[in-house]
């Protein structure tokens, strides 16, 4: 598919990249053009991000894409979101993907549209009315520059069939590898993939905790813990901030040429693109500048 050339293979997906302090916002800006000539294809910005913040990245860049992952459709109007990204388009030459998601039903925003939603409690109605209005949009949303988060078969077809492909979150690449199976050949398939970067001979145990303690919050979720209990993990693997083989499979703990093993894994199994997020005792708060970099020496970002 022709966009994903402008996606590049590798990206980074990063919560911080939402600038939500603004007076770290500089900061955060120079870190996007960083990245941008480090030579990630696309930045994706974490949590619920909103369009002004994936315009602030879209300022701060010449050549990459960014991607909102994912916008929730609790917490943005359909109407405004296709009118945003109309600008967006026109400003920044068709360099925003807009990723879309039902996100977690418990943590529910508490945002006036969900609650009087009529389809609240049906998500997947509710996404598939999502995109029927930005359908109906003055100037629609195009089917090739949104897509979606998506984990389960129903909405996998849903992406297949009304976006430019799924953004699945804290996969595996036997689930990668499922979800090509059910996307077919040309839909885009972009997971996310959490990463701890050690030094050769690394504390690997030390690692696994701080990847244990990022778990922890998604570990609360049923869309995800019904995610893993069908990739084959027991409920035991669940349990205590999640088995070391949960850990080991949900994230690539090691050097960079062993992450970069990992990430070809993915390929191997059938994704086009693969959104690194790099997980620290700081992730959230800390801009992972020298792993970021780190990595781009290792990477195949260009070419």
């Amino acid at each position: 598919m022709a966009y994903n050339e402008l996606l590049g293979r590798i990206g980074i997906w990063a919560g911080v990249l939402r600038g939500d302090d603004p007076a770290r916002r500089t900061q955060v800006a120079e870190a996007a053009a960083e990245l941008d000539e480090l030579g990630y294809g696309t930045l994706w910005i974490g949590g619920s991000p909103s369009p002004d913040m994936a315009q602030r990245l879209l300022e701060a860049t010449e050549r990459a894409a960014v991607g909102t992952s994912i916008l929730s459709i609790w917490d943005h109007a359909a109407p405004e979101v296709a009118a945003r990204h109309a600008q967006l388009t026109d400003e920044h030459g068709g360099r925003f993907v807009l990723g879309l998601g039902v996100s977690h039903e418990e943590k529910p925003t508490g945002n006036d549209y969900r609650r009087d939603h009529p389809l609240a409690d049906r998500p997947y109605s509710a996404m598939r009315s999502y995109l029927d209005t930005l359908d109906g949009a003055p100037r629609p949303v195009p089917a090739d520059r949104r897509a979606l988060a998506a984990l389960g078969p129903r909405m996998l077809e849903l992406a297949r069939t009304r976006t430019l492909g799924a953004l699945p979150y804290l996969v595996t690449p036997e689930h990668t590898a499922e979800a090509r199976d059910i996307l077919g050949a040309d839909p885009l398939l972009a997971p996310e993939l959490k990463v701890v970067v050690l030094p050769e001979g690394g504390d690997r145990e030390a690692a696994r905790a701080v990847a244990r303690d990022y778990l922890a919050m998604y570990l609360g979720f049923t869309n995800y813990r019904n995610s893993w209990l069908r990739l084959g993990f027991t409920e035991a693997d669940l349990e205590n901030g999640g088995s070391d083989r949960l850990i080991d499979a949900l994230y690539a703990i090691g050097t960079p040429d062993r992450i970069r093993a990992r990430i070809d894994d993915f390929f191997s199994a059938g994704a086009d693109h693969v959104a690194v997020q790099v997980v620290t005792r700081h992730t959230g708060t800390d801009l992972p500048l020298p792993e970021w970099r780190t990595l781009a020496e290792a990477l195949p970002l260009r070419g």
